[in-house]
């Protein structure tokens, strides 16, 4: 494909398609192949000194089938230089951190992070040296007060994953590179389709592919996608680390990447539906949704991001943990399990209180009460179908919690 295309809808379809990567025919092939062969001993020689995509070595540094899904995800983030693929999402995370930080470093993290991230940080990270300090995710330009002279780096997390607070991420990339500091983001909520990370100041943005790159609930994959500034250190610290995804995985990754587009709109519009719904229930006392008004960082969503995706959380009204555990084990079309992205829906209890330690949840201006929280994954099922058999759970917690 030659034809080049600013719009995500297109890019998503042709981005990774180049005739050297697919020869005649639509996708990449799987090339599953561990030894690569040279030619001679001279162009045997000559390999080392070349560490590019396009350019065969050792089945470790990936074929066609792995450059031209990592070609794709760069080419839809403006201002990119490279992707570097790893088997989970937490790989790409624990990798990106890698790739910069070293001891005596000191690393923020919003208070808002991925639960893994922090246990990260807190057992590795913290053997090799490294500090991590947590910070409120609603903090924006206010982080340039915690920025000291040993700050490296700045992970960031936006929406948060369980409780969606909206950081204004620009303003924490602008007081960031005054200081010299690289800033990594987790997008997987949004991916470059919703928020174009990069382009609104981020160092090295993540994915974990898992969810809706993927789409399809069969591949685990992570991603980061670098600035050429920080290229060069990140694809190194991958292939010291013996980082690599399988040819197949990769290749229903950049599959499910062709629907991204459709996907993403469906559970936009589906999640927007019911957390809507949601909202007019007397059993829910409030729900979390960056596109809804209350939601903190409403504002900073509607500047920022082009859409929505379908993962949100709601709070139910009293109740206890007995009472969330009736209404989720009464769902019938959602499915108890962690991830999200796929094509199924899914419901979880989450805790989020166990795991703040720069800020209080739930917040001041919440009711004591307003401590029960559920997840929700929104799928491409009937959303009416979806709304009816939460109102039979909500039933259940009602009967429940009395």
């Amino acid at each position: 494909m030659t034809k080049k295309s600013d719009k995500p809808a297109t890019q998503s379809v042709t981005a990774g398609r180049k005739k050297e990567w697919t020869g005649a025919i639509v996708n990449p092939p799987v090339w599953r192949a561990s030894t690569h062969l040279y030619d001679n001993v001279a162009a045997l020689r000559e390999g080392p000194k070349t560490n590019e995509d396009g350019q065969f070595f050792y089945g470790r540094r990936g074929s066609p089938t792995q450059w031209s899904l990592a070609d794709a995800l760069t080419e839809m983030e403006p201002g990119a230089c490279g992707t570097m693929l790893y088997p989970s999402g937490v790989a790409a995370i624990s990798c990106a951190l890698l790739s910069v930080l070293r001891p005596g470093d000191v690393l923020l993290i919003t208070d808002n992070a991925y639960d893994p991230s922090r246990g990260f940080a807190e057992t590795f990270l913290k053997r090799m040296g490294v500090e991590t300090r947590y910070y409120d995710p609603m903090i924006g330009a206010g982080i340039a007060s915690l920025i000291c002279d040993k700050t490296r780096a700045i992970l960031m997390e936006n929406p948060g994953s369980l409780t969606f607070e909206v950081q204004d991420i620009p303003a924490i990339c602008e007081a960031a590179k005054a200081r010299g500091v690289v800033t990594l983001l987790d997008n997987t909520w949004a991916t470059p389709f919703f928020f174009p990370a990069i382009e609104k100041g981020v160092d090295m943005t993540i994915l974990a592919a898992t969810k809706y790159i993927v789409g399809h609930s069969d591949v685990m994959m992570g991603s980061v996608t670098a600035t050429e500034k920080y290229w060069k250190r990140l694809r190194s610290t991958a292939q010291q680390l013996g980082q690599v995804v399988s040819p197949d995985d990769a290749y229903l990754a950049a599959r499910g990447l062709r629907t991204l587009d459709v996907r993403l709109r469906q559970h936009e519009m589906s999640a927007l539906k019911i957390a809507y719904w949601l909202n007019t229930q007397d059993e829910v006392a409030r729900v979390l949704h960056p596109a809804m008004p209350d939601c903190p960082g409403h504002e900073t969503w509607k500047r920022d991001f082009k859409g929505a995706s379908g993962l949100f959380s709601f709070v139910l009204n009293g109740g206890s943990d007995d009472a969330r555990a009736a209404f989720i084990d009464t769902l019938e079309l959602f499915g108890i399990g962690y991830s999200w992205g796929g094509f199924e829906s899914l419901a979880i209890p989450i805790s989020p209180q166990q795991h703040r330690t720069a800020s209080a949840w739930p917040p001041a201006d919440y009711g004591v009460h307003e401590q029960y929280l559920v997840r929700l994954q929104i799928g491409l099922e009937d959303t009416d179908d979806l709304i009816a058999d939460l109102a039979e759970g909500l039933k259940a917690f009602k009967v429940a919690a009395q």
